[in-house]
């Protein structure tokens, strides 16, 4: 039987104006914004090259990530979460 997917995570969600600059604007899906995201860093080379799990913020990401230079893949997502109501 294949899963069902989580209706939470298919809700539309209003994003930050810091937020919005990265992914485009919103509404959107959780799942959506961790996608467009993704896109954003791969696209810039913000990943840490000797270790691919960081993530390294340009003058875009550093209001996400409460002005970070360097975190971790978890911690975006923990961080960027603040920025979705």
């Amino acid at each position: 039987m294949p899963r069902k997917a989580n209706p939470a995570l298919l809700k539309p969600l209003t994003l930050s104006a810091e937020l919005e600059a990265v992914v485009g604007p919103g509404p959107l899906p959780r799942g959506q914004v961790v996608k467009k995201l993704w896109d954003y860093i791969k696209t810039n080379d913000l990943q840490n090259p000797s270790n691919k799990r960081n993530i390294l913020a340009d003058e875009k990401l550093l209001p996400l990530f409460g002005g970070k230079k360097e975190v971790t893949m978890f911690e975006m997502t923990k961080l960027v979460s603040a920025h979705m109501s």
